[in-house]
């Protein structure tokens, strides 16, 4: 005999309403948004299982200038070995519009890595779909808004009108064997129960019709979610997913939580969707995203890891080379106390010196940060630091190894800790900030930081090899005949003005060809004919040593006046056998100048490599 049940769940059917809801008691717009309390308390139930699932190449992409394609297969590499190895770090979304965004793609794909697995975004329209089946992507997620204020005011539609175009698009999808993610857009300011449940309802049909999954983003675009006991829908997190889960029936591993950080709250709340039920929780690195950003990917590595106690599903060192990675190549200035990955997010200002970091630096820090981090304790300079203290501030902040580590007995150390010692004298009461120290530092010991013009000669020197490089690889240049290299060379200068000169060398050291970019100048360069032994030249000794491209340092030009520098780089036959040296002087300045442009053409030429 059946069992009798009398708390059956209600039946959610869509609701049509002619005016759009716009929930004015909870978000008056004229004044500070309210949370509304129910009374009605649930128990946590953890998602099983739990994952992060990243959106730093689209949603991320939109708070920043846009990665190069390079720059994206490297981070790409970088979420693989943090959390894609163990797949802790499911997928990742990208945009597909440019022929920029589908070469990302491409070259993220041939990486052929289980985790993260490459998923497209797209609007919820065919013309966007066929792009995602062009690329050959197994999943995509698909723009549904759910708010009437999207609904009714963007969209200028009613809510059986939004379904019903939802539908059908999710529809094609999985007639096209495509995994569709659905990205309730708003959810924080929709009618849970009149609308994102019965459309919920709807595509779970739709899934259990095809025999494939179809995901739910639960996007609270605006940052209205909260995660607080007892508070009530649309702004409750914990709500929204049991909404999802128990009212509309789909796995929690088929739901992600994504979230923006408009009231402080996008960490809490990610995690609170994971208690209550939601598999995925969607963010990005260093929390990057549109206005004030998502949920930090490194710090839903660490609430993993909090609530799991699995330590080893993620590599928790990368987080530093991804940090350092955003410093260095992208020029991105992390906030010194950004948890994790500020330059001085575990150091303290309560006085520490040496002496006190031997004894035991548990007392200050929340971990061991040079285990789980490789990031050691920063020092604090304060009256008490003395010698030793400023040696462990130079040595660690300018990342001196070996013999390069300054020692506290130079004396050098000396004048700069007698500085910040008369600086107290005088009435100073608060530390040197690593700003201020770095200054001190420069000051008496310039010899340690690189320069500007150094930085502009590291720029020159990768540039004139690329530019080197390519015209060596030709194989007119490599047949070494007179008129085909003649021909080559002419062709590059016309492309490559900045090249002042360029010239084939024999294994003798002698001329075979050489080309002079403007004719103002190529009566200067007759003094050099096939005579001419250039056989004790450094760029021309050192590669025909080492078999190595090499870039001389810079020279005025006695023929222009120009700053210059010499590339010059072997050229082989099939077999390997250096049959010659190709040379080019070229202008300083003209290089720098036409660097972005460069980068662009090796970018260019790369994906159509690969497209080949």
């Amino acid at each position: 005999m059946p069992f009798l049940h009398f708390n059956r769940p209600p039946t959610y059917a869509l609701q049509n309403p002619d005016e759009p809801e716009l929930f004015r008691q909870n978000f008056p717009y004229t004044k500070v948004g309210r949370v509304n309390f129910d009374d009605s308390f649930l128990v946590p139930r953890p998602a099983e299982p739990m994952f992060i699932t990243d959106t730093t190449f689209r949603d991320g992409q939109q708070a920043r200038p846009p990665y190069t394609v390079k720059q994206i297969a490297t981070i790409y590499d970088y979420l693989h070995k943090l959390g894609g190895h163990s797949g802790l770090i499911r997928q990742s979304e990208f945009f597909l519009y440019s022929a920029k965004d589908r070469r990302a793609v491409e070259t993220c794909l041939a990486r052929d890595y289980a985790f993260p697995e490459v998923t497209g975004w797209i609007r919820a329209n065919p013309d966007d779909l066929r792009l995602v089946k062009e690329m050959g992507l197994r999943e995509t997620g698909m723009l549904t808004s759910v708010s009437d204020y999207h609904i009714y005011l963007k969209l200028k539609k009613d809510r059986q009108q939004a379904m019903d175009d939802y539908l059908a698009i999710v529809e094609k999808a999985l007639e096209w064997g495509i995994v569709p993610r659905c990205h309730f857009e708003d959810i924080t300011r929709a009618d849970i129960d009149g609308f994102c449940v019965p459309f919920a309802i709807r595509l779970m049909e739709l899934a259990r019709q095809s025999g494939l999954p179809v995901k739910i983003r639960l996007c609270d675009t605006l940052g209205f979610g909260v995660p607080y006991p007892g508070a009530a829908l649309p702004r409750s997190v914990a709500k929204i997913v049991r909404a999802f889960t128990d009212s509309a029936g789909v796995p929690g591993e088929w739901l992600e939580w994504h979230g923006h950080n408009d009231f402080h709250k996008v960490l809490v709340n990610a995690s609170t969707a994971w208690l209550y039920g939601c598999s995925g929780a969607n963010g990005t690195l260093l929390g990057f995203g549109e206005r004030t950003g998502n949920a930090p990917l490194e710090a839903l590595i660490f609430e993993y890891i909090s609530l799991t106690g699995e330590d080893d599903a993620a590599v928790t060192e990368v987080i530093s080379e991804i940090a350092d990675y955003f410093v260095r190549e992208l020029d991105y200035r992390i906030p010194p106390n950004y948890p994790f990955v500020g330059r001085d997010f575990n150091a303290t200002s309560a006085g520490i010196h040496v002496d006190g970091l031997i004894k035991n630096e548990e007392i200050y820090n929340i971990f061991d940060t040079e285990k789980i981090l490789a990031r050691p304790i920063p020092i604090i300079i304060t009256d008490k630091t003395g010698k030793a203290g400023v040696a462990y501030w130079i040595n660690q902040h300018l990342e001196l190894k070996g013999s390069e580590r300054i020692d506290k007995r130079h004396p050098t150390v000396g004048k700069i800790a007698g500085h910040i010692a008369r600086a107290y004298e005088k009435g100073r009461t608060t530390h040197f900030s690593n700003k201020e120290m770095k200054a001190l530092v420069k000051r008496f010991m310039p010899e340690l930081f690189p320069s500007e013009f150094d930085h502009l000669k590291a720029v020159a020197h990768t540039l004139a090899a690329k530019v080197i490089e390519r015209l060596s690889s030709q194989c007119d240049i490599r047949g070494m005949e007179t008129s085909a290299v003649e021909r080559c060379m002419d062709d590059f200068l016309a492309e490559y003005p900045f090249i002042q000169y360029l010239y084939l060398i024999d294994t003798t050291g002698h001329i075979i060809n050489s080309a002079v970019c403007n004719a103002e100048d190529r009566p200067k360069y007759t003094l050099f004919d096939y005579t001419t032994d250039f056989s004790d030249r450094e760029w021309f000794t050192v590669p025909m040593r080492t078999g190595k491209l090499h870039v001389t340092d810079f020279y005025k030009s006695h023929f222009t006046g120009k700053l210059c520098l010499t590339v010059a780089t072997p050229v082989d036959d099939e077999n390997m056998e250096i049959q010659g040296i190709l040379g080019a002087d070229i202008r300083f300045e003209e290089l720098l100048r036409r660097h972005e442009a460069l980068i662009m053409e090796e970018e260019e030429e790369n994906g159509d490599a690969h497209a080949r």
